[in-house]
């Protein structure tokens, strides 16, 4: 909202539509949700709750911090993602993990390209490896299996 760049609610509308399926897939499993019950920005995994206030704080400080923190977010969710994947072998849980991923790099090309756009500034990953991100940079924008939405 600070900084009035449609970037910013087109990639929360998105997320919001990866937070359902993720809600599906534990409620498909009996799963409890742990945001059940919190306000936005309230984790109750201590570990994340400190990542958010230190992005938070990062983010306010300008346009090219927030733009940094929303591409940062995107890569340890690829990074989150990759790990997840490896540690399950059901096909529902596969497609939307993989599907999540494929978002995160869209929304990650997207705060790169608007971080040059609106800056002049040339992102350097924080958490992928140079190659990694240099492939997903190049790449096209993805869709989704399942009609998700694109993260532009």
């Amino acid at each position: 909202d600070q900084w009035g760049l449609p970037i910013f609610q087109n990639i929360a509308a998105s997320e919001q539509t990866h937070t359902e399926a993720v809600l599906t897939l534990l409620q498909r499993y009996g799963l409890p949700d742990p945001a059940q019950g919190a306000a936005a920005g309230e984790f109750a995994d201590a570990e994340l709750q400190a990542l958010y206030d230190q992005l938070v704080a990062q983010g306010v400080e300008s346009l090219a911090a927030a733009l940094r923190v929303g591409a940062a977010i995107e890569e340890i969710d690829i990074l989150d993602l990759q790990e997840r994947l490896a540690q399950t072998d059901q096909a529902d849980i596969q497609q939307v993990y993989n599907n999540l991923a494929a978002g995160s790099r869209n929304h990650l090309r997207s705060f790169v390209s608007t971080l040059q756009a609106q800056t002049g500034e040339t992102y350097q990953p924080q958490y992928l490896d140079q190659a990694t991100y240099d492939a997903i940079v190049a790449a096209a924008p993805e869709q989704g299996n399942g009609g998700g939405r694109r993260g532009r």
